[in-house]
């Protein structure tokens, strides 16, 4: 499934889930109580392509983790919001303070609590294993599953849609 042109060619900001979207939704608690998490790299360099494009892109998630304040931190995100209930709230306050209009907004969930923002968005997307509730009302469905390129596929079809996607290739072809 090819992303609506006509939705990614506008698009100014990306807010991401991310259980279930940035990772496979499973969550490691060891006996000490430390948490883990598994990110790809590939969604990182989409996200950091993304970001040297110009596009503002950040997380809104209902859970705390000092592992997602962490790879944010890496990734040098635009914003970061955790402990999040009232996500689509959150989210027009981003778009408040960076003047940018929800047609120019994607979001990536995979669950029920993110459909308030999904229903909202100009591009609403969710990677491959997301609930049959969000599957069935957003945009475009990533053929990767959460935690498993569905970011990187976004952000390849953003850029794409927008006329970056070479010009990032080529730039990183010749080192």
């Amino acid at each position: 499934m090819t992303i609506p042109p006509e939705r990614a060619s506008c698009i100014k900001m990306v807010a991401l889930d991310v259980d279930g979207v940035l990772t496979d939704g499973g969550i490691i608690i060891d006996n000490a109580g430390i948490e883990a998490k598994r990110f790809s790299v590939r969604d990182g360099l989409g996200i950091r392509l993304l970001l040297d494009s110009g596009i503002k892109v950040g997380l809104i998630t209902a859970r705390r983790s000092q592992v997602v304040s962490r790879r944010a931190e890496e990734l040098s995100l635009s914003f970061v919001h955790q402990g999040v209930k009232d996500k689509w709230r959150c989210l027009q306050e981003e778009m408040t303070h960076s003047a940018i209009d929800a047609q120019a907004c994607a979001f990536m969930g995979d669950d029920l609590i993110d459909l308030a923002i999904l229903t909202r968005v100009g591009l609403a997307a969710a990677p491959c294993d997301a609930a049959p509730e969000v599957l069935e009302r957003v945009h475009w469905i990533s053929d990767k599953p959460g935690g498993g390129g569905a970011v990187r596929h976004l952000a390849e079809g953003i850029l794409q849609a927008q006329g970056l996607w070479s010009s990032h290739v080529t730039r990183l072809s010749s080192g």
